[in-house]
């Protein structure tokens, strides 16, 4: 980060957001208030399973790169990103 003042960038990611109770736009909320709290520059999130419900309302940007995954072997059909759920190990 080739800046004088600013050294470091300090980010957050959300990789699986599960809820039962509570509505997934009032728990990210919860999650982007804590990790202001907590010091984070950025919080992450890419546009799987159900995350597009909340992207849009709590003012996400739409990042800069491509994330793209390689899946060998596998034979499917074209999918929509919000029917996508991958499990990385």
């Amino acid at each position: 980060m080739h800046h004088p003042a600013h050294k470091s960038l300090k980010a957050a990611y959300s990789f699986y957001n599960i809820h039962t109770e509570t509505p997934l736009l009032d728990l990210m909320s919860d999650a982007l208030i804590i990790a202001k709290l907590k010091g984070f520059d950025v919080f992450n999130a890419l546009d799987l399973m159900e995350n597009k419900t909340f992207l849009e309302k709590l003012k996400f940007g739409i990042g800069d790169g491509n994330l793209q995954y390689y899946l060998y072997n596998w034979r499917c059909p074209g999918t929509d990103s919000e029917k996508v759920g991958l499990v990385l190990q």
